[in-house]
């Protein structure tokens, strides 16, 4: 199992799964946070926050993961208020209607939670909503690898693995 580890967040890869740990570059207006992408597929150089880029490259046996940092101002508030990431998502979880930008047979999951003082949402997509009884144990072998750290550790080079 690869892992990968940045910005306060530590990923055990499970076989079959890529990511990547990063902050966007800031443009003067906002404060980066920390992004995690991990995929079952190739994930192309560019990928939105949420998949943006990379979700329609999906087959129908694959599972991409968005795990989006928000600013100290959202800690507190009733969205972020569940205590930790969610390690256990059932089928129920995932429903078509809840992908950012619906593609046919896709499903998808969103969960907002503060996890080590640090608040998070977490989206999951999967690449064929009538096949999530195979994906969703996927899924949860990630989760089953993410921790988050409330010390923001720096960067390692090569936070990339494929």
């Amino acid at each position: 199992m690869a892992t990968l580890a940045a910005h306060g967040i530590a990923a055990g890869l499970p076989g079959g799964f890529e990511g990547r740990i990063f902050k966007r570059r800031g443009n003067g207006l906002e404060v980066p946070f920390a992004v995690g992408h991990f995929a079952t597929f190739g994930l192309p150089t560019e990928v939105g926050d949420f998949g943006g880029g990379a979700v329609h490259l999906m087959g129908d046996t694959d599972v991409f993961a968005s795990l989006f940092e928000y600013g100290p101002d959202s800690l507190g508030t009733k969205l972020f208020a569940h205590p930790a990431m969610p390690r256990a998502l059932t089928t129920g979880d995932f429903r078509p209607h809840v992908l950012r930008r619906g593609l046919a047979g896709q499903s998808g999951s969103q969960w907002f939670f503060t996890e080590a003082g640090r608040p998070f949402t977490l989206y999951v997509v999967l690449g064929s909503h009538a096949r999530r009884s195979l994906l969703v144990p996927k899924a949860n072998e990630l989760l089953g690898g993410l921790t988050v750290s409330s010390t923001v550790q720096p960067a390692r080079t090569g936070a990339t693995w494929n």
